[in-house]
């Protein structure tokens, strides 16, 4: 995209920003009907042609050691996913005061300023991703039984069902639900947190049984404890940490119990599963338990904004090379631990959320992508980009693509996450 195209998208972004809500409250609503696998695709729009532009000259060579993976089907599958994108800041709107129980459908676009369209998801296959992550939020959609109200669960599945219907892997899961009141990681919360969490799962692993592999559920989204000083630590010396580690190794498992006692095609989905907080450290400390499955199909969740400084604090450096040790280890150090502590012994793992802020350092971010997603590669794991629609403005500005028009503001980061993302 040309400079002047690209300014024009960001100040509209940033217009967009200003009359986003992030408040909340809650809503009570009918219970959720529950639908098949998704009909004909004969509605979805044209895929379009080079949306990417002409390579960019930004996109570097990178050059990584290739390591041993060994051959399974999960190892098979993690790579059959390829590179993924999150729909972020979308379903996963939460409390937002404003917004009543007869607008609920509002909650899409409260955070990112737009509802999600079938040309944001041709946009994405158009691209060359192969997997779109579609984080939700429940607990606005829910009454005092826990029963979700049919638009939230229709709506969900409509953007689900674009996603299928295009040849896309995607994946559902529980996003900002980690409260009290409804599920919470520590013994005292958790009676009602295997309440809340066998409710909805039950629900949604009933609308979604008939769908093949392409579909893909996940139980929580960084499950921790929140508001408290562990909330992003895990201290595996403290009491409350190790009850908090205990106490996601259970939920994990009633996720996995529940989504199979379904039937159909829930008999052998593939799940994804997080440790505490979906962190390296969470999966890789020794109280983290990959729950059971009868059917094999369980693949560790990890999010990894690393190197943090540059990755995700806003106050952090702008800078990242290709020819830094310091830069590149970071990276290196966390994909080993997760290599050393699944990979190798046969447990596929998949980074759902990472990606890099926007300081006004295109060079730097296209390398950092570059080099993560090969790295990662080279090591049987995939990865998948947290899009905010976020470009301009003092918040988290992660976003690529350009939900308002279906085009891609940073195209150059977008060829250099295909280009590590590719298989030897």
């Amino acid at each position: 995209m040309n400079t002047v195209r690209r300014a024009a998208v960001t100040a509209a972004a940033f217009v967009l920003m200003l009359f986003s809500g992030c408040t909340a409250a809650g809503t009570q609503q009918k219970p959720a009907v529950q639908t098949a696998a998704p009909e004909s695709s004969a509605a979805l729009p044209e895929i379009p042609e080079n949306i990417l532009g002409e390579p960019s000259s930004l996109v570097p060579e990178v050059t990584v050691d290739q390591y041993a993976v060994p051959e399974n089907a999960g190892m098979n599958f993690v790579e059959e996913l390829k590179l993924g994108w999150n729909l972020g800041n979308a379903f996963d709107a939460a409390d937002v005061r404003a917004i009543t129980a007869d607008h609920e459908l509002d909650y899409e676009s409260a955070w990112c300023g737009c509802a999600t369209t079938a040309e944001n998801i041709a946009a994405i296959k158009a691209a060359g991703f192969r997997t779109v992550r579609i984080p939700v939020s429940w607990h606005n959609h829910t009454d005092e039984n826990d029963r979700i109200s049919e638009a939230w669960m229709n709506r969900v599945k409509e953007v689900a069902d674009w996603c299928v219907g295009m040849d896309l892997y995607v994946i559902v899961n529980t996003h900002h639900d980690n409260k009290e009141g409804w599920y919470y990681p520590d013994s005292a919360h958790y009676a009602r947190s295997e309440q809340y969490l066998k409710a909805v799962w039950s629900q949604i692993a009933e609308t979604f049984r008939d769908y093949d592999e392409h579909l893909i559920l996940e139980s929580m989204n960084e499950p921790r404890l929140v508001g408290t000083d562990y909330e992003w630590l895990l201290d595996e010396e403290s009491e409350q940490c190790r009850d908090a580690v205990d106490c996601i190794n259970r939920l994990n498992q009633l996720f996995v119990d529940t989504v199979r006692a379904s039937g159909g095609q829930n008999e052998t989905r593939w799940l994804l599963c997080p440790g505490y907080a979906a962190s390296a450290d969470g999966a890789c400390n020794d109280g983290f338990r990959v729950p059971a499955d009868p059917a094999g199909r369980v693949i560790v969740s990890v999010h990894a904004y690393t190197p943090y400084n540059f990755a995700l604090n806003k106050t952090g450096t702008k800078e990242w090379s290709l020819d830094d040790g310091s830069d590149t280890g970071e990276i290196l150090t966390m994909l080993d631990r997760l290599y050393g502590n699944f990979i190798l012994n046969g447990q596929p793992v998949l980074i759902g959320e990472f990606g890099a802020l926007n300081k006004d350092n295109l060079e730097a971010r296209v390398a950092f992508s570059a080099f993560y997603t090969k790295a990662a590669r080279a090591r049987g794991i995939s990865c998948l980009w947290w899009d905010n629609n976020a470009f301009a403005g003092s918040g988290e500005n992660f976003g690529l693509l350009y939900r308002r028009a279906s085009v891609f503001n940073y195209p150059e980061i977008v060829q250099a996450l295909l280009k590590g993302s590719e298989t030897e």
